[in-house]
Formats: structure tokens, sequence, C-alpha cells
């Protein structure tokens, strides 16, 4: 009965079952260890959308290096407190380590001589309609663009990466678990849990 439950709220196991308005069940990945983490990543969406997504489809997000991924997270986990009004939360993040394959554009360079472009801003209402537009157009291309490497909007010197396909994140993987406390206030701590 928990598993028949579970097939009929869970998005992700929907997408997989149906697929979403803008994401076909078919490019979904499936029966590699780390493939309900992929799929999830682009079965559960934002009304809003995110950067470089949709409501109707997700995305692949990452970043480089850890601190980088605990900027991003702890933006957006803040932004939702605020949203509700309570800065009382703690989080376990488990990160994941994966590969990548076929050539991803590379947005770092947009920004090195010129003003950021709107889809590289900070705010989320300047960013994510322009990112989305963007990705659009670069998920239509003929080959379509796998993915964009581009500078963190959180973290000064920080690299991100979206993969707009599910068959592109290979050889999905544990990494670090880290522990994220709002005490009272939109600032954070994090450390790295060990007892988890």
């Amino acid at each position: 009965m928990l598993a028949y439950l579970e097939g009929r709220t869970s998005g992700r196991l929907r997408a997989e079952r149906e697929g979403l308005s803008a994401l076909d069940a078919r490019e979904l990945s499936f029966r590699t260890w780390g493939s309900t983490i992929v799929n999830a990543a682009f079965a559960y969406t934002r009304p809003e959308g995110n950067r470089f997504n949709g409501p109707g489809r997700g995305a692949w997000y990452c970043a480089f290096e850890d601190m980088t991924a605990i900027a991003e997270v702890g933006f957006h986990r803040t932004r939702e407190l605020r949203r509700i009004g309570v800065f009382e939360d703690e989080a376990v993040y488990q990160t994941y380590l994966a590969d990548f394959i076929g050539r991803f554009r590379d947005a770092r360079t947009e920004n090195a001589k010129t003003a950021l472009p709107p889809f590289l801003q900070p705010e989320p209402n300047v960013a994510y309609p322009a990112g989305q537009q963007l990705a659009e157009r670069l998920r239509s291309l003929d080959p379509p663009a796998r993915g964009l490497v581009y500078p963190s909007a959180r973290r000064p010197g920080g690299t991100c990466l979206v993969a707009f396909h599910p068959q592109v994140v290979q050889d999905v993987r544990p990494g670090a678990r880290w522990r994220f406390v709002w005490d009272g206030s939109p600032d954070f701590t994090v450390k790295q849990d060990v007892d988890g």
C-alpha cells in the first residue's frame, strides 16, 4: 500500500512513468546507481522555474567545488525560509559527484570584459526569465547543447554547471554531507556532517 501511495504522489515516479509537460519520460535515466537522483533533478520543478529551467522541466545544477555548492544551496534555502518568515531550520545535504558527457557551452567568458548579462545576474527576478530563454534556445539547437558552465552568482570565483539533459549526467556517487543551521536569522552556519 505504501509503495502504491508513493507511486501516486511522487513527482519523480510520475515523471518516470508519464513524463512532464516539457520532459519525455524516455529521456530519463534508468537502472544505474544514482538514476533516481538524476531523475529527481529533472522531475521536481518550481512554479517559477530556476535559472536555466522553467516549470515544465528541471535540470541538474552543480558546482565545481563544495563551497560554491554550499553558497548556492544556502541562498535558496534561506530564500524559502524568508518566504515563510521563519529562520529556524536545520538540514543535512548530501553532495554528489558526477561526470558529464558531451561539450558544454561556457558562459564564464560572457562577463570577462563586460557587465554581467541578464541571465548571470544575482537577482532571480532578472536572471531566471533571461536564463530560461537562453536554455530553451540552447536546447533547441541542432545538435542541442548539453548544458552550460557559468560563474556562481552566490560565491565570487565559484563555477557552476547546469546539465539540460538527464543522459549527460554520468557516474553519480556520494560526496561529503553538510549540516546547515539557521538559528533565528538569514545567516546560516554550515559544517561537514560526519555523523550521517
